[in-house]
This record gives structure tokens, sequence and C-alpha cells, in this order.
């Protein structure tokens, strides 16, 4: 783990809030010289705090107006079920994250579609078909706020 001090945490924010910023720019923002703040964000890269940089796609500009969250109970708890289920789900374009979860179901999917008789279809022929799916709860998002991460 790495050791954070305040100009560190306030590079993460002002990375996290634009991640295309320069190092001048950001060392402007924050009272450092270009290469100090490229030295802090190289070391930052190189300690595994940032691992990339991303894309955030906008899903209604993009058509997609309904997400749904699914909770996933698989029939068959070996690994090679696991295994398995894992990697059909991740051929589903619409299914935006996979996450295996401890407690009432193994995972839980953030699915996009279109409208709701798209996410139906998604869910009936693609994901209901999946290796070993038993038991599926679905939460339809109604709402959405961005809140900052852990460094406030």
């Amino acid at each position: 783990m790495i050791e954070l001090d305040e100009t560190d945490r306030a590079i993460l924010r002002a990375l996290v809030a634009d991640a295309t910023q320069s190092a001048g720019a950001l060392g402007r923002q924050l009272g450092l010289s270009q290469p100090a703040a490229w030295r802090r964000i190289r070391r930052l890269h190189e300690s595994g705090a940032i691992r990339g940089r991303r894309v955030v796609l906008d899903r209604e500009a993009l058509g997609f107006g309904v997400t749904v969250f699914l909770g996933i109970s698989l029939a068959a708890k070996g690994r090679a079920g696991l295994e398995d289920f894992e990697r059909a789900v991740s051929a589903i374009p619409e299914v935006q994250t996979v996450q295996h979860v401890l407690g009432i179901y193994d995972y839980r999917l953030r699915v996009v579609a279109r409208d709701l008789s798209d996410f139906e279809r998604v869910l009936r022929r693609r994901i209901m078909t999946l290796p070993g799916v038993g038991q599926v709860d679905a939460n339809v998002l109604l709402s959405e706020e961005r809140r900052p991460g852990p460094l406030g």
C-alpha cells in the first residue's frame, strides 16, 4: 500500500474529475511545477494507485435508457460451473459488470438495455440460457447519483 500525502490525494481527486488533464495543467491547479506533477503521477501509476484511464460513456446518449441489476444464483456450485458462467456472461455486450459476490446470490450483474422490452429479450434469450443459471432477481435503476470516491 502506498502512503499518500494531501498533494497525492488532490492529484487523485483532480484526475478522477478529469483524467484528460495534462501534468502541466494539473500542476498549475495544485501549485506544482509540471515536472513535479508528472513525477507524482508516474509514482501513483507505478505503485498501482492509478490503474489506467477510462472513457465514461453516457448510456442514455447512446440509447440505453434502462439499467438493471441482476442477482444470479447458480444451480451448481462447482469451480467449473463458475468458470463456465463467467466466460459465457462476459460475452454478452449488454452486461456491463460481472461481480462474483458472497451472500444470497453468486453474481451481481449490471445490464443495460434500450428499454424494458429490450431488457426482457436480453434476459430471456441470453442470460437465462447461460450455463448453470438458477435463480434470477432483478432491480431496475430509477436514478443514480455520482459520489466522490474514498478520497473525498
